[in-house]
């Protein structure tokens, strides 16, 4: 069973990884391309990283990315995928979402972690055990100043002594979200504080499966804290790119997906789980789950697969708000932006299920067209046989459809035509 009452929303997750090679001035007016694109398309969210080392994810702020985007797009929402705690003073961080939910007019997702480079957390100097815990001291304090308190608190990192925001929010309330991978930290950060999720390892085959169990924990923190948390504030991320065919998509997409994964999980970030293949065909099986497995954790081919793959993760973890898809360079850009308005066209509406009522409707249509057009027909000619007018301009008509449909052009063709399409007389 689904247990989620809202209509499915859609995002993208936007890390980035571009690889290197490309002008950074460039891919960051890429970037907001692609936001501009999502906006027009439909698209609810988009989810902006902050990272300072490994040269493929090379956005630093994303306060600074979604400040530019809030200019050139009108409805989409716009997360901070995500702020990384400890790297900042918590009042700052307050300071510049309430700028930026202004800038926006309300439309700020506060998303925050505890930083996922190792690399950027040794340039820093940050002992990776604190990481977590000094991103749960920050996110408290950061949410008695949106709430408008006046907060006075030390650790043995920051310090504030009657600090208040002189500003704030545009909204009523920012929505909160925070990362979960495999770890369960988390989860019982949102159970603590009742505010969202979003799981970022689903991109992963061992992620999707952690997936029920991650929720668990969450919903077990949540009672131990007198918090409430909703599925619907559950976001999860999969990694798709669609073309017209599978074939295509696959074509498209398998000279860069191996370029990731070789040169970026294996290589730069020399991830536990991933392995170098020299064969890419192998990576694509292991991939989308083409193998014998079948475990894949990403589509790479058509909507309807990536309806399947949605419904069938809806079903895996008893339900979630919304599907973030991963903003990626694994095909050119002409063919990303294919993808992401294949995704909006077709995968959208069947899992908002509003395509239900034009389909029933033309079922009925289709299952009662001959007394529809039989009623249609006969309201015609009887507004053509009450006037001499009308019918001679009926006449006109019949001599050239019957022209067009090859019975010929002559009074005696037209009269055998007319025959045919008039009805007979009700006497």
């Amino acid at each position: 069973m689904i247990a989620t009452s809202q209509r499915m929303r859609f995002g993208a997750f936007l890390a980035p990884h571009h690889p290197l090679g490309e002008s950074p001035t460039r891919l960051l007016r890429r970037d907001l391309d692609l936001a501009e694109l999502l906006d027009r398309l439909g698209f609810d969210e988009m989810w902006v990283g902050e990272h300072h080392s490994t040269g493929w994810e090379m956005i630093a702020s994303p306060e600074i990315f979604l400040a530019a985007a809030a200019e050139r797009t009108k409805r989409m929402r716009l997360g901070t995928g995500v702020i990384s705690l400890p790297y900042h003073h918590p009042f700052t961080v307050a300071q510049r979402l309430v700028q930026l939910d202004h800038q926006s007019e309300g439309r700020v997702i506060f998303g925050s972690g505890p930083g996922a480079l190792p690399s950027d957390a040794a340039m820093l100097t940050l002992d990776p055990m604190r990481q977590r815990d000094m991103q749960d001291e920050a996110l408290g304090v950061i949410i008695r100043l949106l709430n408008g308190e006046t907060v006075t608190y030390e650790t043995d990192w920051f310090r504030m002594k009657n600090a208040r925001l002189q500003i704030l929010p545009h909204q009523e309330s920012i929505p909160m979200t925070v990362a979960s991978t495999i770890s369960p930290s988390g989860m019982r950060l949102a159970g603590k504080y009742g505010i969202g999720v979003l799981s970022i390892a689903s991109t992963s085959t061992d992620g999707l499966l952690a997936l029920p169990t991650q929720w668990s924990i969450a919903e077990q923190s949540a009672a131990e804290h007198g918090q409430n948390i909703d599925r619907n504030n559950w976001r999860v991320l999969l990694a798709w790119h669609l073309a017209s065919s599978k074939e295509r998509a696959e074509a498209e997409a398998i000279d860069g997906l191996q370029n990731w994964h070789n040169n970026y999980n294996v290589k730069v970030l020399g991830r536990p789980d991933a392995v170098h293949f020299d064969d890419k065909y192998e990576l694509l099986e292991q991939t989308t789950g083409k193998g014998a497995s079948g475990a894949g954790a990403a589509v790479i081919g058509t909507p309807d697969e990536m309806i399947e793959k949605i419904r069938s993760l809806q079903e895996l973890t008893g339900g979630f708000g919304t599907v973030i898809g991963f903003a990626h360079d694994w095909a050119d850009s002409e063919a990303t932006a294919r993808s992401w308005d294949l995704f909006a066209r077709y995968v959208v509406p069947e899992l908002q299920r509003t395509l239900r009522p034009m389909r029933e409707s033309a079922d009925d249509v289709s299952a009662h067209q001959s007394e529809l057009m039989a009623g249609a027909g006969a309201a015609i000619f009887d507004q053509i046989n009450k006037s001499d007018l009308a019918r001679e301009a009926f006449a006109v008509t019949l001599q050239n459809a019957a022209a067009t449909a090859g019975i010929g052009s002559s009074p005696a063709a037209a009269s055998a035509f007319a025959t045919k399409a008039e009805p007979e007389d009700e006497e």
